[in-house]
């Protein structure tokens, strides 16, 4: 099991023009560990993670993932949405929520001009690490 700081390190450099990532809690809201090859105002990096919470957990979020689980027969607690893609003006984010644990999402920042399925590719790829290292 390695140190969640080198892998979150390892994952910035195999992912294409990956500029930062970053592990979130969730559930509490805390920013486990972030890794950046870039400088990133400390406001944006400080609300990341309500931002990232919001973003899987907000009411809204919850209220239409139980539509899409209700109308297709899903009875079980399970987190309905797993990835999320943000494209900004010159950024591409790509929040992934972790398998084993779904209250961890890691959010992986890239230059827009990154290959979008290679971009997500190796940001799936790096996933067992980091997952292994929380």
């Amino acid at each position: 099991m390695s140190n969640l700081s080198d892998a979150i390190s390892k994952s910035v450099s195999n992912v294409p023009e990956c500029l930062a990532a970053g592990v979130v809690d969730v559930a509490s809201g805390l920013l486990l560990d972030i890794k950046t090859v870039d400088s990133h105002p400390s406001m944006v990096i400080d609300m990341l993670a309500a931002a990232t919470s919001d973003l899987f957990q907000g009411p809204n979020v919850v209220a239409i993932e139980n539509m899409f689980k209700k109308s297709r027969g899903i009875e079980n607690n399970d987190r309905y949405f797993e990835e999320i893609i943000v494209n900004s003006k010159n950024l591409l984010h790509v929040f992934i929520r972790a398998r084993l644990n779904p209250d961890y999402v890691v959010c992986f920042v890239c230059r827009r001009t990154v290959n979008l399925g290679m971009a997500l590719t190796k940001a799936r790829a790096a996933m067992p690490e980091i997952e292994a290292s929380i």
